[in-house]
């Protein structure tokens, strides 16, 4: 059985364009973030030594623009922050968090190159082996091993 407000939705047909932006308005949103696990050719991965952060040294990330595609914002975000060029492949885990409305994608790919420039976020880059990663926080480290895993299942 429909209830009223589906009834009176469904009378008013508006447009999908007006649809969406009343769902918009009306819905809770979740704030969509993505971290990266880059790897260059010798399996060193990708890590930025953030100016914000309690660990300094993490995995690179950001948050999405409006209609932005997740792939893309990640790559877009690590070339604002840190000049350096990354394709970001394929997803490897989806993370969300009900406290804070957060959705967090983690994709994996590689590290292209590019030429490094610090900005008020980023001060530094590093590509390290696994086995000797600085101090960064445990979820990613547990998603870099992941990734790894996945890799050499290949």
């Amino acid at each position: 059985m429909n209830s009223l407000p589906a009834k009176i939705w469904k009378l008013l047909q508006l447009p999908k364009l007006v649809q969406l932006l009343i769902m918009r308005f009306l819905q809770d949103q979740f704030l969509i973030g993505v971290t990266g696990i880059f790897f260059d050719n010798t399996q060193r991965v990708l890590l930025l030594k953030h100016t914000y952060r309690q660990t300094s040294w993490s995995l690179p990330g950001g948050y999405l623009k409006a209609k932005e595609h997740p792939a893309e914002g990640l790559e877009r975000e690590i070339m604002e922050e840190s000049g350096l060029v990354v394709s970001a492949d394929r997803q490897l885990k989806t993370r969300t968090d009900r406290q804070t409305a957060r959705l967090d994608l983690c994709y994996v790919g590689a590290f292209i190159g590019g030429e490094f420039k610090s900005s008020s976020e980023v001060s530094e880059y590093t590509l390290v082996a696994f086995d000797d990663l600085p101090m960064i926080p445990k979820n990613q480290l547990l998603l870099i091993q992941m990734a790894l895993d996945k890799k050499n299942s290949f």
